[in-house]
């Protein structure tokens, strides 16, 4: 079961650990393993990779954040797999996404001795435009009946599904909303006509899918790697230039109604 029905299904640059995701989500799908022990798994990971950085063996690290991307496919797609669908696992895989991505962009700064309010301009850089990207996302799933756990618009805790326990829901909802209320927020007063658009073209969510967060530790792993640790910093502010483009051309885009 994939987010989208097939014909909207459009080349997902941040995904490209899907394929591997699916594979560990059937390899787990008739365990006592659930979703949220494969979120608790791509944490750990992160960790680890974190501490290999400080260290001094950033390839080490790279290929460790690269692997928490394909662990973190999974946890979706077990949950689909397994028929549980859950906001205890949606809010809790999101919540500790940012923090890792805190963490990661704090280290970064450290390690390359960036002043600490451009280190923290770039972490709110880096959750702007991934937020950008979910957004337009998240509408178009909702839009073509695909998978509904994430929510165009979070104004109040959901209502527990299945055998999730409410107060767990509700904890973790407004953990959410203390992480990305802001992001939420400034993305849409940008755009808040998006959610009323309906045409989001297959050329668009591809080239936008680069502001995905698996496409963002991609390109982090990448120069970490290269030993060009440097440069992250400057690319992810450079990048809110594509932001501006992104929302301009959304707009430009004709209605598919119209």
């Amino acid at each position: 079961m994939s987010k989208l029905p097939s014909e909207y299904q459009f080349l997902d640059l941040s995904d490209y650990g899907r394929p591997f995701g699916k594979a560990i989500a059937k390899q787990l799908q008739h365990t006592r393993f659930h979703a949220v022990h494969v979120t608790f798994l791509f944490v750990f990971t992160a960790v680890v990779s974190l501490g290999f950085l400080w260290q001094g063996y950033p390839i080490v690290a790279s290929v460790l954040l690269v692997l928490k991307s394909i662990i973190d496919a999974a946890d979706g797609e077990l949950a689909r797999l397994q028929n549980r669908p859950s906001y205890i696992g949606r809010y809790l895989d999101s919540v500790s996404d940012i923090l890792i991505n805190l963490c990661l962009i704090l280290s970064i700064g450290l390690l390359t001795n960036t002043p600490i309010w451009i280190v923290l301009l770039a972490f709110a850089s880096l959750q702007l435009q991934g937020t950008l990207y979910n957004y337009y996302y998240v509408i178009l799933r909702n839009e073509h009946q695909g998978d509904t756990t994430s929510r165009i618009f979070e104004r109040k805790a959901p209502k527990a599904l299945g055998t999730e326990n409410q107060k767990w829901v509700n904890r973790l909802y407004y953990a959410y909303k203390f992480c990305y209320g802001i992001f939420d927020k400034i993305i849409y007063t940008i755009d808040h006509n998006a959610s009323t658009h309906k045409n989001f073209p297959k050329w668009f969510m591809t080239v936008l899918s680069t502001f995905g967060l698996g496409f963002q530790l991609l390109v982090i792993a990448f120069l970490m790697a290269l030993g060009q640790m440097k440069w992250i910093i400057p690319i992810i502010l450079y990048a809110n230039i594509a932001l501006s483009v992104f929302i301009f051309i959304r707009k430009l885009l004709p209605d598919r109604h119209s």
